[in-house]
Order: structure tokens, then C-alpha cells, then sequence
């Protein structure tokens, strides 16, 4: 059985907002260094890594089954990615959203990208907590 799509975003869509958004990235004052760190300026590693994260949120919104990863863990044991950095990432990729999708489907997909970025920032916090210590919940 095929699940229905999260929301009527098509693949096109996706593929405009995830290059645009690293467009961005490469681009910004505080999120660029942190890319730069595990993707290197050249272009065959971002069209991978662009066609990578596309094939991720086709499979978050679409239910296509393409990706295969674990971003928990990717974005958990790179050092230079702090829990700040989520809420720039976030503003960003709604900027993006706004100016690519009409304001149904931009704020379908920001309120998506927002539970992910909650869950993938926790994990970065309880990654960087020092053995032992108690937990940190927000």
C-alpha cells in the first residue's frame, strides 16, 4: 500500500527549494563554515549531497522510499554543528519555503522541517552532554 503525500508538493518543488536553500548556505555568514566543514566548495559533492537531502524530503513528504541514511547521527557526531545553528538553518529553509511555495504548502513543509530540526537538534544537545551529566530536555 502507497501512502498518500504529506502534503501536494511535487518533486519539482523539492528539487527548487532544496537548491535554492543550499544556494543560500553557501553563502551565509554562520551556516556556511559549518557546511564547508563536511562539504568541500566543489560542485559534484554539493549536486550529491543537494540530490541526497531532495531524495530525503521525498521521502518525508512523498513517501518515495529513495533515501537511505540516518540523519540523527550525521548531524550528532560533527562537532561543529551546535544546537544554535538549528534555529538559523530553520529561518532560512522558511525563508526558501515563502518565496518558492504558496503559503499553504510553505507552512505545511516549515511545520514538518520544524518537528525534524526539534528531534535532530535534541540529538546534537544530548551528543555534546558530558558523560553522566543529566539530560537537557529543551
Amino acid at each position: 500500500m502507497t501512502l498518500p503525500p504529506r502534503f501536494p508538493v511535487s518533486s519539482e518543488q523539492i528539487d527548487a527549494v532544496v537548491a535554492r536553500f543550499y544556494a543560500r548556505v553557501r553563502t551565509h555568514d554562520v551556516l556556511s563554515p559549518v557546511f564547508f566543514a563536511s562539504i568541500p566548495d566543489e560542485a559534484p559533492r554539493w549536486d550529491h549531497h543537494e540530490a541526497k537531502i531532495a531524495r530525503f524530503w521525498r521521502n518525508a513528504i512523498l513517501h518515495e522510499r529513495s533515501y537511505s541514511g540516518n540523519p540523527q547521527h550525521m548531524h550528532s557526531m560533527r562537532p561543529m554543528i551546535k544546537p544554535e545553528h538549528f534555529a538559523i538553518w530553520l529561518g532560512v529553509f522558511d525563508g526558501v519555503l515563502a518565496e518558492e511555495l504558496p503559503a499553504d504548502l510553505a507552512a505545511s513543509w516549515s511545520a514538518l522541517a520544524h518537528r525534524i530540526g526539534a528531534g535532530l537538534r535534541m540529538g546534537v544537545v544530548a551528543n555534546q552532554q558530558p558523560e553522566g551529566a543529566p539530560p537537557k530536555l529543551r
